[in-house]
């Protein structure tokens, strides 16, 4: 039995199902259900007795202590959390009440449920906390990628309160003993991604004959970890993991935006031709960067490969050409999770920037 908090959102649903796939065991699944948690992406284990949804808070003491105590989980795998920068540089307040607020009040609820377990429960308990490489800040095109090691420098609100939920787990293992594990990944993608990220923003643009924006001359440079990777990684962390240690997860396929975007752009070309001709990629506009764009992040995973053999399976050529086919063949949940909120949120976004591109 898992507890899993933030599981209908992207990563963790993906997390989630592909527990459930290979009957590794029950769940718990704890969500609050912003914006971007959709109960639609667990709609296939709906009726699955080993999955049992609750809307809820991480920040929710009570809630949270209830759980724990009448489901018993072996180990708590935490993907609650505000993740999209952009909000963050609008509004920075949800993310400091989830990511810094909701994570030290679950640490609170689980500290004190693993005390009161038995020795032998205790020693095998674990908590699992999944965060992001952005923590490190920004890397320039010739410097080495990202390590355990490397100094925390966050450079927006979204990494920031990232990089205070991680303080937050270290010094609850430091401080109280707690079997923790962390894990900071880079960008992933896979089904099930909101459409604020840049793949499927692309993607569902793309299709929709709108703008594609694309911050700046499109030359950030981002490793790319596709989302089955990243929750078999987990696993093997949670497995396998050494308590009160940190492993990078990363996807070796570093890419700048802009030859990201026009990779995409091509596989839509081959896969739904655009009505007219032409290709998907004069949809391209370029627009003002946002502030404090980081220039590059790069994970160097040697010590999760070393330790625990683990390493990507999936390339990204791989990987795209499966992520389009997953929204081509989906565009009812592309329908549905693109509300009339999300389209202000566009709007608010990027309105400013496309006019004056």
């Amino acid at each position: 039995m898992l507890l899993v908090t933030g599981g209908a959102g992207f990563i963790g649903s993906n997390f989630v199902l592909e527990r459930l796939r290979t009957t590794r065991g029950p769940v718990v699944n704890l969500d609050k259900l912003t914006y971007a948690g959709n109960l639609q992406n667990l709609a296939s284990v709906a009726g699955d007795p080993a999955h049992v949804f609750v809307k809820g808070d991480i920040a929710d003491v009570d809630l949270v202590t209830r759980l724990l105590k009448a489901h018993a989980p072996r180990a708590v795998v935490n993907f609650a959390a505000e993740s999209h920068v952009d909000r963050s540089i609008l509004d920075a307040d949800e993310f400091i009440q989830t990511n810094v607020v909701g994570t030290l009040r679950l640490l609170n609820a689980v500290t004190a449920y693993w005390r009161a377990l038995p020795s032998e429960q205790q020693r095998d308990f674990r908590f699992l906390h999944v965060s992001t490489d952005e923590v490190y800040g920004s890397l320039s095109v010739d410097d080495p990628p990202f390590r355990e090691t490397t100094p925390y420098a966050p450079n927006s609100p979204y990494a920031a309160s990232k990089a205070a939920s991680d303080h937050l787990v270290r010094s609850f293992h430091r401080t109280h003993g707690l079997p923790v594990l962390t894990t900071n990944c880079s960008n992933n993608y896979g089904p099930y991604q909101f459409p604020e990220k840049l793949i499927p923003l692309v993607i569902h643009h793309a299709l929709s004959g709108r703008a594609i924006p694309v911050y700046g001359s499109g030359a950030n440079i981002r490793d790319w970890l596709h989302v089955s990777d990243h929750c078999d990684a987990i696993n093997v962390v949670l497995e396998s993991g050494r308590p009160g240690e940190t492993y990078n997860i990363g996807g070796e396929s570093e890419m700048r935006n802009i030859d990201l975007v026009k990779t995409i752009c091509a596989i839509l070309d081959e896969k739904r031709p655009r009505a007219g001709g032409g290709s998907y990629a004069e949809q391209i506009t370029f627009v003002t960067d946002r502030p404090g764009h980081d220039q590059r992040y790069a994970i160097e995973a040697e010590k999760i490969r070393d330790e625990l053999n683990w390493r990507p399976k999936k390339s990204l050529e791989a990987g795209l050409r499966e992520t389009a086919a997953w929204y081509l063949d989906n565009s009812q949940w592309i329908d549905s999770v693109v509300s009339g909120a999300y389209r202000d949120w566009v709007a608010l976004q990027y309105g400013d920037r496309l006019a004056s591109a």
